[in-house]
């Protein structure tokens, strides 16, 4: 049996949340804003057309590829701009974004099994993504929240990995790192020689081409609380 985990890392997008439908629900709220406030850019740049615009701004500005925030509020400045409008208002649209992308509806499982272990073990959120715990409600379950734009470096980068272990002031190989994707989660814990658990809602089989598979492939949260109760019972 392995020893003990003294803390977990904890991904966030797709781990406990489909994340899909939240950004679509965002990028529609701020197109909505739009059709209502600026006409214009909105005809100009329709979801389709502003999502490829991040994603070319994304793929030239590979300085900011730990900021998710900057790169959609970059998006927004020039979508404005090619309208011929200077000052974009971009505070307002993005606390239009950024309050939807955090109307996050959590997988059934995800509540009751985050709260069993946070009541057993310290968490640390570790994330690319910008979802803001306060706003869903998940704070008091996390010591802390380790982001990528506030960390400068995103995963699979193992220096967030090992920023993570220094805020819970564990040994890296005493932590186990929660996450759903196989190449930002388990393979970037890996290399910080933490211990992973694949939370493969999907059941699909391990790609072979990352190496070595993760400690633990369990089909969702629950069944990581109920590992975790199993192997290291309460005193």
């Amino acid at each position: 049996m392995l020893t003990p985990p003294l803390a977990l890392t904890l991904d966030l997008d797709d781990t406990l949340w489909p994340v899909r439908p939240v950004l679509e629900r965002a990028d529609q709220a701020v197109h909505d804003w739009l059709q209502q406030h600026q006409p214009e850019v909105a005809r100009s740049w329709p979801i389709a057309a502003m999502r490829e615009l991040r994603a070319q701004i994304a793929e030239q500005r590979i300085d900011l590829a730990h900021d998710f925030t900057t790169q959609r509020q970059l998006t927004l400045q020039h979508a404005f701009a090619a309208c011929g409008i200077a000052d974009a208002p971009v505070e307002i649209l993005w606390e239009i974004y950024f309050a939807a992308r955090n109307r996050v509806v959590l997988y059934p499982d995800s509540l009751a099994a985050l709260t069993r272990i946070a009541a057993r073990w310290p968490l640390a959120s570790l994330t690319n993504g910008n979802a803001d715990l306060q706003r869903i409600g998940l704070h008091t379950h996390f010591a802390h929240h380790v982001c990528a734009r506030d960390a400068g470096i995103a995963k699979p980068d193992p220096r967030i990995f090992r920023t993570a272990a220094e805020r819970l002031g564990v040994p890296a190989e005493r932590i186990m790192h929660v996450g759903d994707d196989p190449h930002m989660d388990m393979v970037g814990a890996r290399e910080a020689g933490m211990r992973s658990a694949w939370i493969n809602r999907e059941r699909q089989p391990w790609p072979a081409y990352l190496g070595a598979a993760p400690d633990l492939d369990l089909p969702d949260m629950a069944a990581l609380a109920d590992w975790l109760d199993a192997n290291y019972p309460a005193a």
